[in-house]
């Protein structure tokens, strides 16, 4: 089932991909949406591993397809779209919280990411207008999510595989992000979802096998 579910989001992902390079919001609503409610379907199918983490991944998913929702219409909905993907991460904040305990987040790897994170906020501020403070809010919890990936990934004990796919999915849609806010204050252009749009599939489905590998 889970082979399957993988190869119909790839063609999934292929129609949105051309979608988007015709710029047909009337294709890209309706795939994206089915291609994002595939994350949590996946999710949903696989073996419960570690209880306290499994609800929370599922919460942040649906805020994610919320967001994706969002995105794929005007741009007038964006800002919901940006505190819809805000509540997932805040959700996978959670989530891993319930895998190693705030206090064990601090590494080098944490530093790293304030320091890619600053940069940037810094690339991106002179475009950013009035939403200099919801995307400042943004940047800190994605940086929050992912360092507490890496957290995971790097300072627990738990199966290499389930740790693997929560760091690299959380660092793939860390990255997918810098090329929404590219498109969205800087420079519309379709190389942006060319590029973000697999990084950001990609990390999605990797957190939504994650909880069954986690042992």
């Amino acid at each position: 089932m889970n082979i399957i579910i993988v190869v119909f989001a790839a063609i999934l992902l292929t129609f949105l991909l051309y979608a988007e390079r015709r710029e047909n919001p009337k294709q890209r609503l309706p795939v994206k949406t089915a291609l994002s409610s595939l994350f949590i379907v996946i999710a949903l199918i696989q073996p419960l591993g570690l209880k306290g983490y499994f609800p929370p991944l599922c919460a942040g998913l649906v805020f994610c397809l919320i967001g994706d929702v969002c995105l794929a219409l005007p741009d007038r909905f964006f800002k919901a779209g940006l505190v819809a993907f805000l509540l997932g991460h805040v959700f996978y904040i959670v989530g891993f919280a319930a895998i190693i305990p705030i206090g064990q987040w601090l590494s080098l790897g944490t530093l790293l990411f304030i320091l890619i994170s600053a940069c940037v906020f810094l690339w991106l501020r002179p475009h950013l207008g009035a939403m200099v403070g919801p995307v400042l809010v943004y940047v800190l919890v994605i940086t929050v999510m992912v360092s507490a990936a890496w957290a995971v990934y790097w300072k627990t004990s738990l199966s290499i595989s389930g740790r693997t796919l929560i760091f690299f999915g959380a660092a793939s849609f860390y990255l997918s992000d810098i090329f929404v806010a590219r498109n969205q204050f800087m420079k519309k252009e379709f190389v942006n979802r060319l590029v973000g749009l697999p990084l950001y599939y990609a990390g999605q489905f990797l957190l939504a096998f994650s909880p069954g590998l986690l042992r």
